[in-house]
């Protein structure tokens, strides 16, 4: 079975703030197939079913993004889903706006939720979907995350959330380095830090 985690926070006060990125990812792709019904547990919501002939769960953590890896260590745990098995969705601030980065695993980067699901699992292993959003050296960081997206913001972003989800859709039928070659060599003039 295979877990996605889209991170952000729950509440409408959040809808569409840079830090929200991971579940507009995974909402774009419950758009794109058919788990069913929202389920509630796990300290989240919660979708299960199959994607192209994989079992496969999306999760959202309704723990606040500081305590995601609450909610993601009590769905592993109950369906005992492999570490190789899970791909986190996540802004990132070293990015530029609207790119896109996979990684097999990677440091936090200072991100708070990812932080908290490294302290959780025991491990960063996990595989991830990193969806730039810059930062800006005027705004204090937490203002910045928990800012709304800017009407030109929106655009970039909105493609971001497509190729994101398309990509997460194509690691149900390929291996996850060639899902990386795909869509990493699309945005390869990105330096990483």
């Amino acid at each position: 079975m295979k877990l996605v985690v889209g991170l952000g926070n729950p509440g409408i006060q959040y809808a569409m703030t840079r830090h929200n990125i991971g579940f507009m990812v995974v909402d774009h792709l419950l758009n794109k197939v058919d788990l069913g019904n929202e389920r509630q547990g796990f300290s989240g919501v919660y979708y299960k079913g199959k994607i192209d002939g994989e079992d496969v769960i999306i999760l959202k953590p309704h723990t606040y993004m500081n305590n995601s890896g609450i909610s993601v260590r009590q769905i592993v745990d109950y369906f005992k889903i492999d570490i190789n098995d899970i791909l986190v969705i996540n802004d990132d601030l070293d990015l530029p706006t609207g790119y896109v980065r996979l990684r097999e695993h990677c440091h936090s980067g200072g991100h708070n939720g990812i932080k908290s699901i490294d302290t959780h699992l025991g491990t960063d292993m996990y595989k991830r979907i990193r969806v730039g959003i810059s930062k800006d050296v005027n705004i204090p960081v937490v203002d910045y995350v928990l800012g709304k997206l800017t009407d030109e913001e929106k655009p970039l972003i909105k493609e971001a959330i497509e190729v994101a989800a398309n990509a997460v859709k194509d690691w149900f039928t390929m291996p996850f380095d060639r899902v990386m070659n795909k869509y990493n060599k699309k945005m390869n003039e990105v330096s990483e830090k």
